[in-house]
């Protein structure tokens, strides 16, 4: 079965840099991919163009691209979404930045992708968890378990995807660039408001000493050059510091570090004395599976997490406790 590579095809842009790796950075750009995004396909094109001892990509070809994806599986031990993470960067390099084909066929040695039950916390086990947290990071794990939110969705929410009247939080260009409604938990409504009075006051502290405006997606900057500097486009949870925008080389004040919430969320379930591995996306699985277990269709289910398709969802039926605790163990039925 040919290695089928997700990346959707995009109009052409055609660079005007000389070198191959500022190319690649103009037409990512060009295409307004995120910078996480730019880091890792970087990474990898420069992966698979040293394997092949920096020889020109316009040089390879089928045979090197397979040769590369194998040895992450084969020698590397990759798994399987890494594998097709490095798949559609380098057929972005052909296809964007070089305008050359890439064959459709081919077939490099898979990395085996297992599959592996999500890890959930039961509800006691979430109140622990939450119940060790504190500060702005007690107040996004709540808005993650309460809507299920991925860490990156929670941390670039901007105050006008708030909509307080009727409940609900907008996550935009969410995974697979889809926007996407979810719950907004009205016990945080009272809490987030007090935050956000906070933000306020540091917002304007920044517009007082002429800090430049949030940053904005895609063109809309250019489109609507003082939206930076509205109210309704900030960061709900913005960073305690400024920092230098690595593309504009302007000073912002970007969201909160994600790596931050993932130590915080670390050290709450230490505290809780949990053994199982908690996560950012934990919270997001105990959102569905709960959710589940209370009777939610999987269909609402699936649209609040912003699954394409059911089956994705179906996996958390496998971790449902509702109908495990009406089973007994064939070890109680022993006579003696």
């Amino acid at each position: 079965m040919p290695y089928q590579s997700k990346h959707k095809p995009k109009p052409r842009f055609e660079p005007q840099s000389v070198r191959l790796m500022d190319q690649v950075k103009e037409v990512l750009r060009y295409h307004h991919y995120s910078i996480h995004t730019e880091k890792s396909y970087i990474h990898w094109i420069l992966a698979f163009i040293r394997f092949h001892n920096r020889q020109h990509p316009k040089d390879l070809g089928k045979a090197h691209i397979d040769a590369f994806l194998s040895h992450m599986a084969i020698n590397k031990n990759y798994a399987a979404s890494t594998q097709n993470l490095a798949l559609n960067a380098i057929v972005f390099l052909y296809t964007q930045v070089l305008g050359l084909p890439v064959a459709e066929d081919l077939a490099p040695v898979r990395s085996k992708k297992p599959v592996r039950l999500p890890v959930v916390l039961s509800q006691g086990e979430i109140v622990r968890v939450l119940g060790q947290m504190n500060g702005v990071h007690a107040l996004v794990a709540k808005l993650m378990y309460g809507g299920g939110l991925r860490v990156m969705e929670a941390l670039r929410l901007r105050v006008h995807d708030i909509d307080f009247a009727n409940g609900y939080l907008t996550i935009r260009d969410g995974k697979g660039g889809k926007d996407r409604a979810t719950l907004l938990a009205p016990s945080l409504v009272a809490e987030l408001n007090v935050h956000l009075e906070q933000t306020r006051r540091l917002f304007d502290s920044d517009l007082a000493e002429g800090v430049a405006g949030v940053y904005l997606p895609n063109a809309l900057a250019r489109k609507y050059p003082h939206a930076g500097t509205s109210w309704g486009w900030q960061y709900v949870f913005p960073s305690k510091s400024l920092s230098v925008d690595p593309r504009s080389g302007k000073t912002r004040r970007h969201h909160l570090s994600d790596s931050g919430l993932q130590k915080a969320i670390r050290d709450a379930k230490n505290k809780a004395h949990i053994d199982k591995r908690v996560t950012s996306h934990t919270l997001r699985h105990s959102f569905a599976t709960h959710l589940l277990e209370s009777g939610t269709n999987i269909r609402v289910v699936q649209k609040l997490l912003g699954h394409s398709d059911v089956k994705t969802t179906e996996i958390y039926t496998h971790v449902l406790q509702q109908n495990l605790d009406k089973v007994v163990s064939p070890l109680e039925r022993l006579g003696g």
